[in-house]
């Protein structure tokens, strides 16, 4: 059975490249059916978007974000910097599906600021080549990390992040999560919010945050090409979902109800922004 949810928050899926887990993400959605979809930005990637390389599991997670739309689901596309185009269509409606910058919510009586979070990352603003050149060498070191646990998986051993070892012993990377995470708590409290929800660095998050004017909750989805995670509030409380803590309780997927989604019409849609 499908699990209701009152909010899903994912983020930072990265159709369009290598290292999208587009299959275990498609199984996800498959398994809840959420009141209100969020999707907190990077869910296409347009910098390394190549129209010889959007698989079929990629554009049926395509497919069933549009079906959600289509049913009881309020569907928010909130633009990150890997899909920036489409801020160009900032406030376009199509039923139940909305492209947005940002997104305000009250959950209960508490204030909720929802965002990708590129806005504090100086080298996507500044010098957006670095950016796209550094996103290229992620691209590749997943691949390569790709390559590597599948020898690890048939030799019976555990599967290893490359990516997160960098960050969890890299001074730098440390200290630009935990300045990212402090800068959006400020903002939040400032403005009166209680929980702030970003995306964009990757690493899934629940934590209470306390300053001198105040305190708020910051939240982040994580992504779907290490973490594979999401953000879930339901019964007011959240909760950090971790594909790989439930993925025997997930079933393989459902193409019901999205038949009449042709793939070669899709793919036209998808490839005219780049």
């Amino acid at each position: 059975m499908k699990r209701n949810v009152e909010l899903v928050v994912i983020s930072d899926v990265h159709l369009g490249t290598y290292g999208c887990k587009a299959k275990e993400l498609l199984r996800y959605l498959n398994s809840i059916q959420p009141k209100t979809l969020v999707l907190n930005g990077d869910i296409i990637d347009i910098w390394q978007f190549k129209k010889s390389y959007f698989p079929k599991t990629h554009l049926k997670v395509i497919k069933k974000i549009i079906s959600f739309a289509t049913k009881s689901t309020d569907v928010y596309y909130i633009t990150g910097n890997h899909d920036e185009m489409f801020r160009k269509f900032t406030d376009f409606e199509l039923g139940k599906l909305k492209v947005i910058n940002k997104l305000h919510l009250t959950l209960g009586d508490r204030k909720t600021w929802i965002f990708h979070g590129d806005v504090f990352d100086a080298s996507v603003q500044h010098s957006k080549w670095i950016a796209k050149l550094g996103g290229k060498g992620y691209d590749l070191l997943i691949v390569i990390n790709n390559l590597v646990n599948f020898c690890l998986e048939k030799m019976g051993r555990e599967k290893y992040s490359f990516s997160k070892k960098i960050k969890n012993n890299v001074k730098k990377a440390v200290k630009y999560i935990g300045d990212f995470e402090l800068t959006a708590s400020e903002l939040a409290i400032d403005n009166g919010y209680d929980f702030v929800v970003c995306g964009h660095i990757h690493q899934p998050q629940i934590r209470d945050v306390k300053t001198k004017k105040g305190s708020c909750t910051y939240l982040n989805s994580g992504d779907w090409i290490e973490n594979l995670s999401a953000l879930e509030y339901h019964n007011n409380e959240w909760k950090i979902f971790h594909y790989e803590e439930h993925q025997h309780l997930l079933k393989d997927d459902e193409t019901e109800d999205m038949h009449d989604l042709n793939n070669s019409d899709l793919l036209k849609i998808v490839t005219q922004f780049t």
